[in-house]
């Protein structure tokens, strides 16, 4: 479960204070699939980065089962995230010059895991992500829907718990679109705790997802 309680988030410049969040509250249920939806600007990125332990709040908390990840320090803020949490972008962040398996590695090697427990989160992060036909092909030469399924890989290999996706389907074209809807199906069936913050219309009314919240100028 994650609740957020009294959450801000402030940027300063020199002319100004910009509040980025204001008195954000909301609790997650554990395997529930939440949209958060809201226009470019209205605070859904920096929400996803503080559940991601990204970036710290001005004030307030989140609580991840239990424990405020706020407070956490950097060492434990990152071993958070790799234990976790597993975010997928809009932007394909991604080694073009090595095979999708390789992509799929720097994670795993962390967590000194055996080559057989390698292969084995491999593989099924893979199928899971509909990509396991490529899984030997440099990246540098996939089709964009195809780099996204091989990010959303990525994001699964370690099994986290929760699944943080920001604007994922926004440079995909619609059929790439449903098919990452269906991956996201197969993960919500799987217990994750999914959160997809979007403005495309292409997530309205699916009948598998349990909430959808607007955000609107840093507010709920």
């Amino acid at each position: 479960m994650i609740e957020i309680i009294d959450l801000n988030k402030s940027f300063k410049s020199k002319k100004q204070i910009f509040h980025a969040l204001k008195n954000i509250n909301l609790t997650i249920k554990s395997g529930e699939l939440l949209i958060l939806k809201g226009v470019s600007g209205s605070g859904k990125s920096t929400l996803l980065n503080i559940i991601a332990s990204i970036m710290k709040p001005t004030s307030g908390e989140v609580v991840v089962n239990g424990e405020n990840i706020v407070s956490l320090s950097d060492i434990h803020s990152s071993n958070y995230r790799k234990k976790s949490v597993g975010y997928v972008t809009q932007n394909f962040y991604l080694f073009d010059e090595l095979s999708v398996k390789e992509n799929l590695l720097p994670p795993l090697v962390i967590e000194e895991f055996s080559t057989a427990q390698i292969d084995k989160h491999i593989q099924t992060a893979l199928e899971i992500a509909n990509i396991s036909h490529k899984k030997s092909q440099i990246v540098s030469t996939l089709s964009g829907g195809e780099k996204q399924r091989t990010i959303i890989a990525r994001a699964i290999v370690n099994n986290p718990h929760i699944i943080i996706c920001d604007e994922p389907t926004a440079n995909l074209d619609r059929e790439n679109s449903l098919l990452f809807i269906e991956t996201i199906k197969k993960l919500k069936e799987r217990g994750k705790t999914i959160i997809i913050s979007t403005h495309d219309q292409i997530f309205d009314n699916l009948a598998f997802i349990d909430r959808t919240i607007l955000i609107k100028d840093g507010e709920i």
